[in-house]
């Protein structure tokens, strides 16, 4: 710095204040300290910047599971809202979620130096008495049961999949098979329990769940054994890719989508709209997921103080050629 403003003439307090964007600098000042710092290739050191500041300009985020498309997207919804708002974004995976694993994400972001956490944590975990976040840091999390506590931002899970529901119903099938996705999942069980009410306010009989992993894989296992039950005209899927490999198992044993079974996926992925059919789903909108997360956690390092409750991010559902009214015989 101090080299800077003897090339530039000024003072090392001006090369400052145009290093830190401050105000006040006559414009051919700034010009002259700009084409010091290029000449002599200075660059402003960000950490000293961050601890005169207070602040570091960048969000941690802790994800518990990078193999879903869900949490995926709902990362890249952060990330890029942050660096909308000039943060950047360091990222600690936690491969198995317990309180030990919890508590050193914790202490590495600390080590990391970050301004707040996000925590896309699919699984159950806050709502146990063992696991406790540290009391002070500004903390945001996506899809949880944590709204008591702490900021949370969320689909409307269960207006999403009461969604899916009804229009199946409206259609004419008599009832809707689900395939869930794995019990430990806060989205996973919004969806099951959206969906038996649904059922149960329609007055139909509720078809016994089958389980998955989110996975294509997984689909198609219980495709195979929704193929294999002739009553079975209308399936609601808890995600997209479980809903492909439904797709395929259904293909395979010779029952027509939407002619014998309309299918209904969860999420809209860009890639839904090329399956065969063209998938019928729920539309999450991750980009204000992410929005809305890095508004509340930046609201709360601004005014230093912990937000509580829960934000829910509206669902639409998307009709494509996936869906339509049940062969006749089986019409009600």
């Amino acid at each position: 710095m101090a080299d800077v403003a003897k090339l530039a003439g000024v003072s090392a307090q001006t090369v400052s204040r145009v290093s830190n964007g401050f105000p006040g600098v006559v414009e051919s000042t700034r010009q002259q300290v700009l084409a010091a710092m290029k000449e002599l290739g200075y660059r402003p050191n960000s950490a000293a910047r961050a601890l005169k500041r207070g602040e570091f300009r960048t969000l941690g985020v802790i994800l518990f599971n990078l193999s879903t498309t869900g949490n995926m997207r709902t990362l890249e919804a952060v990330a890029t809202s942050a660096a909308e708002e000039g943060y950047a974004t360091t990222l600690l995976p936690v491969t198995v979620p317990t309180q030990d694993e919890v508590r050193g994400a914790f202490t590495r972001l600390g080590e990391l130096a970050v301004d707040g956490i996000v925590i896309i944590m699919e699984v159950h975990l806050l709502d146990t008495a063992t696991v406790t976040l540290p009391p002070n840091a500004q903390v945001v999390v996506v899809d949880s049961n944590a709204g008591d506590r702490y900021s949370v931002v969320d689909t409307d899970q269960a207006g999403g999949a009461e969604a899916a529901v009804r229009h199946l119903l409206d259609l004419g099938h008599a009832t809707v098979w689900h395939v869930a996705g794995p019990e430990k999942s806060y989205a996973a069980e919004r969806r099951v329990d959206s969906w038996r009410a649904a059922l149960a306010a329609a007055g139909r009989p509720e078809p016994q769940v089958l389980r998955g992993d989110w996975s294509a894989r997984s689909g198609y296992r219980a495709g195979l054994a929704l193929a294999a039950d002739p009553d079975c005209t209308a399936v609601f899927v808890a995600n997209d890719q479980m809903a492909l490999g439904v797709l395929r198992a259904l293909h395979e044993a010779g029952r027509r989508v939407p002619e014998d079974v309309s299918v209904v996926g969860f999420d809209d992925i860009p890639e839904a709209a090329s399956y065969l059919p063209p998938l019928t789903t729920v539309h999450q909108d991750f980009a204000e997921v992410g929005r809305r997360c890095v508004a509340s956690v930046l609201r709360q390092i601004r005014n230093d103080e912990a937000e509580r409750g829960t934000d829910l991010v509206a669902t639409r559902l998307v009709v494509r050629s996936s869906t339509a009214p049940p062969p006749p015989a089986t019409a009600r």
